[in-house]
């Protein structure tokens, strides 16, 4: 029960740092800018669902990618722990994604940014898309994938009233308190990178050492 307990807050801190809503929160704002409070609800609604299903799927077939191009966990803990680590390091320095558009392509994203770039990149990006698929593979049956799922819905769940109330929160925080929140959540994904990084070290250095 401790274990599963313990299985859940890493799932749960892990994918809140790493979809990273407060910092999704402004790029939403500007590209949603010139949708009414109607659509701008329905569009985050509409990122959240997809984000959230697109990351389960990889959850749920990234054994079945593993197995095809006969990749291992632990390769990909290292890789995953690299891109942890260069996202974390951003976030540390405060550096928001920004999605570079210009004014005369900013119309034609306007009705579907759902799709392009919220869910994808912006909330089912590569760092929330790998930690999916490492955490389901250390998710040891049913009841930790169920855990997992959950976990990941919340923070779904949490995303969408935090876009909800996107202009209230920037507008209370203020760019400093932006900015020292960033880099809290970019300290966190470090530390999540150094573990994942070299649980997937030891592993390979083992068996290379036993060949």
């Amino acid at each position: 029960m401790n274990e599963l307990l313990t299985f859940g807050i890493l799932a749960f801190t892990s994918f809140f740092t790493l979809i990273n809503p407060l910092g999704v929160m402004p790029i939403f704002m500007t590209m949603s800018a010139d949708l009414t409070a109607k659509n701008r609800a329905k569009t985050a609604k509409k990122a959240c669902l997809v984000g959230f299903l697109i990351i389960v799927s990889f959850a749920l077939s990234g054994q079945l990618l593993f197995k095809f191009f006969g990749i291992s966990v632990n390769s990909f803990r290292i890789v995953g722990g690299v891109i942890f680590f260069i996202m974390g390091m951003d976030m540390l320095q405060a550096r928001l994604t920004k999605v570079k558009l210009k004014d005369s392509e900013v119309k034609k994203y306007v009705n579907d940014i759902s799709i392009t770039p919220m869910a994808i990149p912006m909330i089912a990006g590569p760092g929330a898309i790998t930690n999916a698929i490492v955490l389901m593979e250390d998710a040891g049956g049913l009841p930790g994938a169920i855990i997992l799922v959950s976990a990941l819905s919340l923070v779904v769940l949490l995303t969408y009233f935090i876009l909800l109330s996107s202009s209230k929160i920037i507008k209370a925080l203020g760019e400093t308190g932006n900015n020292v929140l960033m880099r809290l959540m970019g300290l966190i994904v470090m530390v999540i990178a150094v573990e994942f990084f070299f649980s997937g070290l030891k592993p390979v250095l083992v068996e290379i050492l036993h060949q």
